[in-house]
């Protein structure tokens, strides 16, 4: 697949990395020489600097060629986006999708004049991120959460505590019998991601990823050690578009939110936009401020300011003081394990949430969804299965699934299911898989 890449900022260079490696043919455009060479450190990609608004520059990129073109300039450049991707299209490329800041894009009636203007799709990342945050919040024991068909199968982890359940224990103590609730799908471990087998034993400090019904997730969280928190009073800091749109959705709910911003200017917007939420002007850096705003009555603590460095002491001071769930925004991949590692619950990251939902463009029509998972090489996906395809020919023992791959469940209509080796796949069933990156585009070809 041909695709082009408008825009190599930390979002663009991170697809294109990650594009490639599927050998993708890729080829950014961005102004910047700098950027272009830091995108292309270690990935196989054609750069080409110009403006993406600019009709001589797409057209040296070939996007008249294109099946993808991703216009992902930085959030404030929306309108270069839009215009580089309505281009794009009318040269010729397949499909066009753009990174928008405008909420206002994603309702319905808009998504359909952009798609009837020609853009295929539009992603917000900051929204997405908002979204993840407020799923994170409603299972306050689980790092990860995602949800099939309105909760019949969920995506759930965990860390594993010293003294839980499940240490020293292996896979294989947890599936000997049939009807099971749910499964372990994927373990992260140090700079490992492991796709388990009955033999793999669980230690301290994994983070275990689980597949499981709707019945089984109080089940599958025990194992962890930790408790379930109800969430009823929440600090926010951070005053950005994600926190504002955290603080806007949950004030309804919840019984006391509260947002801490540096900026003043900032501060009053936040309080001319949110009805309920306390905004407080302060630095958040200070503990003093945590403090004397009563962080110890929280449930709750969330991050995201524009600095991952903040962001993960600020949590680990919350948690110091008591708060049972701290969340935070980490940009830098490579703080992302330092962040779990310092006690953080939960990590966000923009990037490995936008490059998950760009995936899906690059594989076949039956992919519904693509998650990135935070400090893992792990992706789980889900598919519609078409008829006549490779998956529903034998039982999933007998198919010759990926080694680097597992299934974990699968919705039959109104009912949902946990995968063992003796599982048929039948056409039209919803399937959850987990995934290596390196295994990806195999897994792809039994569900077409």
């Amino acid at each position: 697949m041909k695709i082009v890449l408008a825009g190599a900022g930390e979002v663009g260079s991170h697809l294109a990395k990650m594009l490639s490696f599927e050998r993708h043919e890729i080829v950014v455009i961005d102004e910047s020489e700098e950027r272009l060479d830091r995108a292309s450190e270690g990935a196989d990609i054609i750069t080409i600097q110009g403006h993406p608004t600019s009709i001589a520059t797409l057209v040296e990129a070939g996007v008249a060629s294109a099946d993808l073109f991703i216009a992902v300039s930085p959030a404030h450049e929306q309108d270069v986006n839009l215009v580089s991707a309505l281009l794009a299209k009318k040269l010729g490329a397949k499909k066009v999708t753009a990174r928008i800041n405008n909420e206002e894009y994603q309702t319905s009636e808009n998504k359909l004049l952009f798609t009837e203007l020609g853009i295929d799709s539009l992603f917000y990342p900051e929204k997405i991120a908002a979204n993840e945050i407020i799923n994170l919040l409603k299972q306050t024991a689980t790092s990860e959460f995602m949800d099939y068909s309105h909760g019949k199968l969920q995506m759930v982890s965990f860390r594993v505590e010293d003294g839980a359940p499940i240490v020293d224990k292996t896979m294989g103590d947890y599936y000997s019998g049939e009807n099971l609730k749910f499964k372990i799908v994927a373990i992260s471990r140090g700079e490992e991601t492991i796709i388990p087998k009955r033999e793999t034993k669980f230690k301290v400090n994994d983070i275990v990823f689980v597949v499981t019904q709707k019945s089984g997730v109080e089940e599958a969280l025990a194992l962890s050690g930790r408790e379930t928190v109800s969430v009823k009073n929440l600090m926010v800091l951070g005053g950005g578009r994600i926190g504002e749109m955290v603080a806007a959705k949950l004030e309804k709910s919840l019984e006391s939110v509260k947002i801490v911003e540096l900026r003043p200017e900032r501060c009053e917007v936040l309080s001319q936009n949110l009805n309920k939420t306390l905004v407080i002007n302060g630095d958040g850096r200070n503990s003093d401020v945590l403090i004397d705003e009563d962080v110890r009555s929280c449930d709750a603590f969330v991050a995201v300011t524009s600095s991952s460095e903040t962001n993960i002491l600020s949590c680990v001071m919350a948690k110091k003081m008591g708060v049972p769930k701290v969340i935070a925004e980490v940009e830098n991949f490579e703080y992302i394990k330092v962040a779990e590692s310092m006690g953080v619950d939960a990590v966000i990251n923009k990037k490995l949430i936008t490059a998950g939902r760009i995936f899906r463009f690059t594989l076949s029509n039956k992919v519904r969804s693509i998650k990135v998972l935070s400090g893992t090489d792990a992706e789980v996906l889900e598919f519609i299965v078409p008829q006549n395809s490779k998956i529903t020919t034998d039982r999933i023992g007998s198919l010759g699934f990926p080694e680097d791959a597992l299934i974990g469940g699968y919705i039959r209509g109104k009912d949902s299911f946990i995968a063992d080796v003796n599982t048929q796949i039948k056409p039209y069933d919803q399937v959850v898989v987990f995934a290596h990156p390196s295994v990806v585009s195999k897994v792809d070809k039994f569900f077409v």
